[in-house]
């Protein structure tokens, strides 16, 4: 199935702030020149917030996380779970139309999207509010037929149930995700036949629908308001509704929307210093600094704007001066990160780096 860009594309993209401290935190994951292992996450962050991935997005991420925009444009294109078109305001919903689903009546479920959103998949609803396409088997065959609405699985739905809960979420209401004809989770429709003493008293709904009621986060697109997903690699530990206080020996550690706060703020305490800056490139001819690993394309653009043509120029810079250059780029940290200085150095000499021998073969684009 061929993928394209959406024809109409907005003129720009930008995380929320809690959304950017969510995305600058998932990239420290990853090992020292592994970042670029983060593009599915934030990828899906952006999607999640806007409800379908723009290309401002695309180039917005693939700029974090210093790709080239072809590299980035590969991977969105190549999973559907991206929505490359604009969806729902509402919801996008994604009726299962797989084997197990077909069954026990997918093909009502889609009859009821035809007639409620549009008669087209990928087709915005009148009111702009709902979209909807068949998907292949999501995995809950179990609980068929089923769709995906948003984050959650809607299970054992018939048509007449999700014609009210395409009215319900109209009107403003979210419906609780999991079975919708009582059952707790996948045992049998005549009940259990093992584990009968199984007490699934100690929560309302399954785990999966009970941690998206308690997030709230169910339909909604994703704005750094909600609970905040774990970051357990930064120490850092959320808490869940009516979760004990922490010990008074061991305080709770900061979010990580606070400690990517503080390290900016620690950032900005550094003292600037002005470094050499040029109008233009000697002799009319500028270094490719996209030899530099973390310089994509936007990047070699905005640093050429603020008058960085020349490796040289990026190996002599001081501390303070890293910090002027810091304070001016979109995504702070990135020069230490990456070792701008030392590459530039190396370059700057005439030598090679791992890196710039990849761009000289063309593997980097």
């Amino acid at each position: 199935m061929l993928r394209r860009l959406y024809k109409d594309q907005p003129a720009s993209f930008a995380f929320t702030p809690a959304n950017q401290a969510w995305a600058e935190a998932q990239i420290t994951k990853y090992p020292e020149g592994r970042q670029q292992s983060a593009i599915i996450p934030l990828l899906w962050r952006a999607q999640e917030q806007e409800g379908w991935l723009t290309r401002p997005a695309i180039e917005t991420v693939a700029d974090m996380l210093g790709m080239a925009y072809i590299r980035a444009l590969e991977v969105a294109t190549f999973y559907f779970m991206f929505q490359l078109q604009p969806v729902g305001s509402v919801a996008h919903i994604q009726i299962c139309g797989t084997t197990s689903c077909m069954i026990c009546g997918a093909e009502d479920l889609i009859a009821v999207c035809r007639e409620k959103i549009a008669d087209k998949p990928f087709t915005l609803s009148a009111d702009g509010k709902f979209s909807w396409e068949e998907v292949e088997c999501l995995g809950a065959c179990t609980n068929a037929p089923m769709a995906q609405i948003g984050k959650d699985y809607y299970e054992d739905l018939t048509a007449e149930g999700l014609a009210k809960m395409l009215d319900d979420m109209a009107a403003g209401k979210v419906p609780v995700p999991g079975p919708q004809n009582g059952r707790f989770a996948a045992e049998p429709l005549g009940g259990l036949t093992s584990l009968k003493d199984f007490d699934s008293g100690h929560t309302k709904y399954n785990a999966s629908a009970q941690l998206a009621t308690d997030i709230g986060d169910s339909i909604k697109r994703i704005d750094g308001t909600e609970v905040p997903l774990l970051t357990p690699w930064l120490k850092n530990r959320t808490s869940k509704p009516a979760a004990p206080a922490p010990k008074p020996e061991a305080p709770a550690p900061k979010p990580v929307a606070k400690q990517v706060e503080d390290a900016k703020a620690a950032a900005a305490d550094v003292a600037e210093a002005e470094p050499e800056l040029l109008t233009a490139a000697r002799d009319g001819k500028a270094d490719d600094l996209k030899k530099i690993k973390g310089v994509g394309p936007k990047l070699e653009q905005t640093l050429n704007e603020l008058g960085f043509f020349h490796f040289d120029q990026i190996a002599k810079w001081t501390e303070a001066q890293i910090a002027w250059v810091d304070n001016r780029l979109k995504f702070k940290g990135r020069i230490q990160r990456d070792g701008w200085i030392d590459q530039a150095t190396k370059l700057a000499a005439g030598e090679e780096t791992e890196f710039s021998k990849r761009v000289d073969k063309g593997d980097v684009y």
